[in-house]
This record gives structure tokens, C-alpha cells and sequence, in this order.
């Protein structure tokens, strides 16, 4: 049976090996850079900006997903953004991801949120089809924008 639990800073090399397995299955295995010390001040620090919660089966970890709060003025409401949820191959079909996601929902209840999304590559059938399964709905009318490096200096002036 999984059991998921909040990540504590011992998890954050564990977080680490994760994301970057995550990213060898989004077929961007170079594009991981953050390192442990910006994982632990990110989830840990000061000003925590995200947090994760640990799926493990048998005290064996097999999953994570890795979260933050957002906010929607037209629901005037906070919600929670799932930046990623990772279920390792050996576990996958044991029902992790379906508890880490139901987990989330629950906290997202519990906190007085409104929402609870996140992005999946269109690619990913098999996300897209087990988060179709689980009630989620595509917001076809939306697409992501993003600014990054020297775009994003450009864009600040500096």
C-alpha cells in the first residue's frame, strides 16, 4: 500500500535523483540545474516557495510530486500548482500516482483552495489518459508562456 508523506530536508537528494529522472523521461535529460543546496532553500529555507510530498510502498520511496500554492483573483482564493509528480518505472501501476494526486487534492481542500492544476506534455498519453481518468480537464483555450535566460533579462531591462 502507498503511503505518502511531506519531504524533509534528508529528502532532498532523493528529490534530486527524482526530478532528474523525470527529466530523462520528458526526453530533456540536460536541462535539470538545480542542485541540492537550491532544492534544500527552495523546499526548506527561509521562504520556502514550494513543497513535496514522498510516495513510498514499503518504506521504499517510489514517487514524489513537488508543489506550490498560486492564486486566483477570480476565485479570490488560493490554489496548488503541481510543477511535477514522478512515480519511478518498477511502481508504476501500483496506484502512486493516484495517491500522491489524491493527496493533493486533499490538501488543496484542506487549505481552502479553489484549484488544483498542473501542465502535462501533450505527448504524454499516458499521463493525458490517467488524468482524464481522475477528472482533470484540458484547458485548450489556455497556452503557457514563458521567459527564461536572456529573454527574461531582456525583458526586465537588465
Amino acid at each position: 500500500m502507498t503511503q505518502i508523506r511531506p519531504a524533509t530536508p534528508a529528502d532532498v537528494p532523493l528529490i534530486l535523483r527524482l526530478v532528474r529522472e523525470l527529466a530523462e523521461f520528458e526526453r530533456e535529460p540536460d536541462a535539470v540545474k538545480a542542485t541540492e543546496p537550491m532544492l534544500d532553500a527552495a523546499l526548506f529555507g527561509e521562504r520556502p516557495a514550494a513543497e513535496a510530498a514522498i510516495a513510498e510502498i514499503d518504506g521504499e520511496p517510489v514517487g514524489f510530486a513537488l508543489f506550490f500554492q498560486n492564486f486566483s483573483t477570480w476565485t479570490g482564493r488560493p490554489g496548488i500548482y503541481l510543477e511535477d509528480l514522478y512515480v519511478t518505472p518498477a511502481a508504476r501501476g501500483a496506484g502512486v500516482g493516484t495517491a500522491l494526486l489524491r493527496h493533493l487534492a486533499g490538501l488543496a481542500l484542506d487549505r481552502g483552495c479553489g484549484r488544483f492544476e498542473w501542465a502535462v506534455l501533450d505527448w504524454n498519453t499516458p499521463a493525458v489518459d490517467f488524468y482524464r481518468a481522475m477528472g482533470a480537464e484540458a484547458m485548450t483555450e489556455w497556452t503557457v508562456q514563458r521567459v527564461t535566460g536572456d529573454a527574461l533579462a531582456a525583458l526586465a531591462g537588465r
